[in-house]
């Protein structure tokens, strides 16, 4: 890759008047040694994925087998038809989307790691509800995601994205940086107004623990995927709008990684502090480590005199 930080990022797009989609997708072929068509049509069969995820959902049960959640997703779904929003149908519906696809991981659904499996709803639920309310194409929307993996592959290389090494932070925060900026070039913004994005989400969800009651995959983490959705969409809004992230965006993600280095391991994943650790998530974690009750064999049935069994 050319790049390594945001400031190259933008430097590099600016001087070539390119999209950051387009640098990637550059990169991507180099890289790999793969013709360009056969890396998009790749990332197209991921969109295809996250919009199948929403879709289940949003129509079929997903919960999980721990029985902890599901169908969270739904019922924002049908609280936004009531028109009665707090946030807003825009924001209301990229968080329904996001705890669709997160319920849809948590009941081993198959979901894109946008950048990891916690965080798989924030992207999809920003991208497919903007699609819906813009009318884009699929194809624009594949561009998003190479302008997402180009931040992402960023935010990797300097700092973390995997909660057990640097916290939630590292997760739900990647990945609504990712959207965040994502967005921006979406909506038509510079790759300036990119950057900017990604440092302005960024802080937001600096010094996020990574707590999973009982060491799922499911609380606090889907419902922070449904907010994240909502901090990702604002943060596109205040960059398309000219604010400024006044921490340089690369500064931020170095940020990160001191917080999460510092961070304690009880709250990296380990499921030791945080929600894990209240009397509520300890109580769900012991009812969960319990054996469930054997059934007890079929009684044997007689038919004539000869000895069978019932069929099924």
């Amino acid at each position: 890759m050319r790049f390594k930080h945001l400031h190259e990022l933008n430097a590099i797009c600016t001087a070539e008047s390119k999209t950051i989609a387009q640098l990637m997708i550059e990169e991507q072929v180099q890289e790999t040694n793969t013709p360009e068509a056969d890396v998009v049509q790749q990332m197209s069969e991921y969109y295809q994925v996250m919009k199948e995820a929403v879709h289940k959902g949003l129509n079929e049960d997903t919960v999980s087998r721990s029985g902890l959640t599901g169908g969270d997703g739904k019922r924002m779904a049908e609280y936004i038809r009531k028109g009665e929003t707090c946030s807003g149908d825009a924001s209301a519906l990229a968080m329904a989307y996001a705890l669709c696809v997160s319920e849809v991981n948590a009941s081993m659904g198959r979901i894109v790691a946008t950048p990891t499996a916690g965080s798989c709803g924030i992207i999809p639920g920003v991208f497919i509800s903007s699609q819906e309310r813009f009318g884009w194409s699929d194809e624009h929307l594949v561009n998003g995601l190479f302008c997402a993996g180009a931040i992402g592959y960023v935010i990797a290389n300097n700092s973390f994205i995997s909660g057990a090494e640097g916290g939630c932070q590292a997760e739900v925060g990647s990945a609504i940086g990712m959207a965040a900026g994502a967005m921006v070039e979406l909506r038509g913004g510079t790759p300036e107004q990119v950057v900017h994005a990604v440092g302005l989400a960024l802080k937001n969800t600096l010094g996020l623990i990574c707590d999973p009651v009982a060491g799922l995959v499911e609380i606090p983490c889907i419902v922070r995927n449904g907010l994240g959705a909502v901090t990702a969409l604002a943060a596109a809004d205040m960059a398309l709008a000219g604010v400024r992230s006044a921490i340089p965006s690369d500064e931020v993600i170095d940020v990160m990684l001191e917080v999460g280095s510092a961070m304690p391991s009880r709250h990296r994943e380990t499921a030791q502090g945080g929600l894990a650790q209240t009397p509520t998530g300890r109580k769900m974690m012991e009812k969960l480590a319990k054996p469930k009750a054997k059934r007890a064999p079929e009684p044997e049935l007689e038919t004539d005199g000869a000895a069978g069994s019932a069929s099924e």
